[in-house]
Parts: structure tokens; sequence; C-alpha cells
């Protein structure tokens, strides 16, 4: 797995890089977009992927934390995130 992977698992979205596997409940979430910044606007954000110059910037803000994902896979992960969350609802 080279890229990141996002799914719905119960109740919360489940983002797994590599050896990394992020569990967020998706009732927590309370914005998702995209971030133009090269390291995130968000200094304490929890960092995800391998943030190269030509990655897209996907920033999800939760109740708790802040998360910034690295892809180049931007409109498949948004779609998978945004299903996700109006799922949910």
């Amino acid at each position: 797995m080279l890229g990141i992977d996002v799914e719905k698992v119960g109740s919360e979205l489940v983002i797994r890089h590599q050896l990394t596997k992020v569990e967020i409940p998706i009732n927590e979430i309370v914005n998702v977009t995209s971030d133009d910044t090269y390291a995130g606007k968000e200094k304490d954000a929890i960092r995800i992927g391998s943030p190269y110059g030509t990655t897209d910037r996907i920033a999800i803000h939760t109740k708790t934390n802040n998360y910034l994902l690295f892809t180049t896979n931007y409109k498949s992960i948004m779609n998978k995130i945004k299903s996700a969350i109006a799922e949910n609802q």
C-alpha cells in the first residue's frame, strides 16, 4: 500500500498509511476541507502521508484533534470521507 486508504468501519473513519492506522469517530468530525499550504495551516495537526510538493492536502477537523492527509488521490479520498459522514447522519 503506497498511498492513503480511507474506509468507514461501523461509526468510525479508518485511515491507513503504511504501518499507521488512525480511527476517527465520525460524529466527532466538525469539518473537512482542502488545505493549499505546504505543511498545513494547523501547527498541531496529525499528519498522515508523504508531504511532497505535488500532493494535495485534506484537513479533517474534529472536536479534539486536527488531521492533515497528504494524498495524490484527493477526489477519491474526499468522496469517501464525505460519503461516510453522510451515511452517519
